[in-house]
């Protein structure tokens, strides 16, 4: 990694231009500041939307908390402030229309969703790639981007089904990642989508003001603390319902299992078990040196979007911790999942022999894997197009070292027989877990 900077990119000119844009605009008046506070933000839902049923309030006290963290620890620019609240709203009118659609269609809440297979690593261990070639097999059923993004349909959507009208939904999509190209194109070299992509459930999560993708996106380190010592339950109750949801509008069966991944259930594998008693889990892992390293970069692309005032060390420091607590928790929480339950994939495995790696995992999901392979080799080719660019980061771009991060995590690498750079192009010795 010779070539790569010594230092982490900057974000493009166009955040810069929006910025003052705004700035501009609240001067003259044409513009005011956006009210990050709660009440305000509900008011402001309910009134653009004419509904007052949020639903179970249960994510309001994780809202105040991240609210509390955005006005006192982000540190966003007028562009960041503008698009927070934006965020907000998108999220609580959402969960209005979700409570209508409940209301109006109650089968909705009787969907099943039975045996869902789950992938569960670090950010950047591989999770994405695997869930894309599930995704692929038609006999699951997966998100997809513009649902991640919008997961409730709005009023108008039986309209839709009807072929009355177009979902805006997947418009709305094009539009965001247009602008994200705009803000900065490396995030979607570092996570190449599109709006049908398959894609995790991570706005599930968002809609109860609930993940990491917060503090991937702003520096709110008090919220990240305190998330780490909930209950997540009630979250994953409401991904569960708004999954339902997704199922309906797609118009599909129930009875197909749902292929779902994020790494924020690493940090909540108990929660996710009580939701989902039945699920089968795949569990991914990666060299630590390549997690952090990634994780902190594609939290620094992020977040110099919405802050003018981001230190890469401390981002390095932070994705470090998080990533030593989410292996912390996988691994206090494995023992007591069923080893039929459960089975471990290797980054380099999938690397060196995509198509006998997904072999294991077809025996493990008790499955023939022949009717899938064309649609993942599909995958295959059309993410080749969607990557144009390698993704380049470096530890040292945030501070840290090689040394470091190998201490920090010797006993998992060990423990899961992980490759390294280390190896050498062999393969650590000890396999306690791995089939």
């Amino acid at each position: 990694m010779a070539d790569i900077p010594a230092r982490p990119p900057q974000r493009t000119r166009f955040i810069d231009i929006l910025d003052g844009s705004i700035r501009a605009g609240r001067r003259i008046g044409l513009l005011s500041r956006p009210r990050l506070e709660k009440q305000a933000l509900l008011d402001a839902a309910m009134e653009a939307t004419g509904l007052d049923d949020f639903g179970d309030r249960w994510f309001e006290r994780p809202m105040e908390v991240l609210l509390d963290a955005v006005r006192d620890e982000a540190r966003l620019n007028a562009a960041g402030e503008f698009a927070s609240e934006k965020q907000f709203h998108h999220i609580l009118r959402d969960r209005l229309y979700a409570q209508e659609w409940f209301k109006r269609h109650p089968e909705i809440l009787e969907r099943a969703i039975a045996r869902p297979v789950v992938i569960v690593g670090p950010m950047r261990s591989g999770t994405t790639r695997l869930h894309r070639l599930l995704a692929s097999d038609r006999r699951f059923s997966h998100m997809r981007s513009f649902e991640t993004i919008s997961p409730v349909p709005r009023p108008e959507f039986e309209q839709v089904l009807a072929g009355e009208k177009e979902d805006f939904r997947p418009v709305l999509a094009r539009r965001i990642m247009k602008v994200a190209r705009l803000a900065n194109p490396r995030t979607l070299s570092i996570h190449p989508t599109g709006p049908f992509e398959p894609e995790e459930e991570l706005g599930l999560l968002v809609a109860s003001m609930w993940s990491m993708k917060h503090d991937a996106q702003w520096h709110v380190p008090s919220y990240a603390r305190w998330c780490e010592q909930q209950d997540a339950e009630p979250a994953y109750r409401y991904l569960a319902d708004l999954l339902r949801l997704v199922g309906w509008s797609q118009q599909v069966s129930s009875i197909r299992p749902w292929i779902l991944k994020t790494p924020q259930h690493m940090m909540d594998l108990p929660a996710l078990l009580k939701v989902f008693p039945d699920a089968r889990l795949i569990f991914t892992h990666r060299d630590p040196q390549a997690v952090v390293g990634s994780a902190a970069s594609l939290a620094w692309n992020q977040t110099i979007i919405y802050s003018d005032d981001v230190d890469p060390g401390r981002i390095g420091r932070e994705w470090l911790g998080k990533t030593e607590t989410m292996i912390a928790r996988m691994r206090a929480a494995i023992d007591a999942i069923p080893a039929d339950r459960m089975i471990d994939v290797q980054y380099d495995e999938m690397d060196r022999d995509w198509r006998g790696t997904m072999e294991r995992i077809y025996g493990f999901l008790d499955l023939d894997i022949e009717p899938a392979v064309p649609g993942m080799e599909d995958f295959l080719e059309r993410s080749r197009a969607l990557k144009r660019h390698p993704h380049q980061y470096s530890l040292a771009q945030f501070g840290l070292t090689q040394e470091e991060v190998t201490e920090r995590f010797r006993d998992y690498v060990e423990t899961y027989g992980i490759p390294t750079e280390d190896d050498v192009g062999h393969v650590a010795k000890k396999r306690r877990r791995l089939s």
